[in-house]
């Protein structure tokens, strides 16, 4: 129970990243890694800002979690993001050998998750990570559900 109220608590932060995307007027995708009750990297969709593919919030998160920590190896981080990482995202948290993952919603065209597929717990890689789903799921999915309906309102 204690674990739970600590995840939704982080993912509150990882929602505030995402609202950030969203007034920049990219998707609200926003992430967070926690390490040692400390936030050391964060990050929300920049793809359209920096016309970068890769900038997805998670990416932005753990190059700066790297920086910050001044090692490629996140072994005792947890990253709270708000959509269910994608196969690019999946495959950088393994690289960076996140310890645990704990996201909001899933995302049924590109979740690597468990949706489509599990990168993150694939026992042929030399990485497995932890995995949460499902905190604050609601809240993550009404931000994109929104978004989402309103860019198509201004398209009409």
């Amino acid at each position: 129970m204690i674990r739970e109220q600590e995840d939704q608590a982080w993912m509150q932060l990882a929602i505030e990243e995402a609202k950030k995307a969203e007034q920049i007027g990219e998707v609200p995708i926003g992430a967070i890694l926690v390490k040692n009750g400390e936030v050391v990297g964060r990050g929300y969709n920049l793809r359209e800002t920096n016309h970068d593919p890769t900038a997805h919030a998670e990416m932005v998160a753990i190059r700066e979690a790297c920086e910050r920590l001044g090692a490629w190896r996140l072994l005792d981080c947890t990253l709270y993001v708000t959509l269910e990482p994608c196969p690019m995202c999946a495959g950088a948290i393994v690289q960076s050998r996140v310890k645990r993952v704990v996201y909001g919603t899933g995302d049924p065209k590109a979740g690597c998750a468990g949706t489509l597929m599990n990168l993150l717990q694939e026992p042929r890689f030399n990485h497995e990570t932890e995995l949460t789903s499902g905190i604050l799921q609601q809240e993550c999915a009404e931000l994109l559900t929104n978004f989402f309906r309103n860019l198509r309102n201004k398209r009409k």
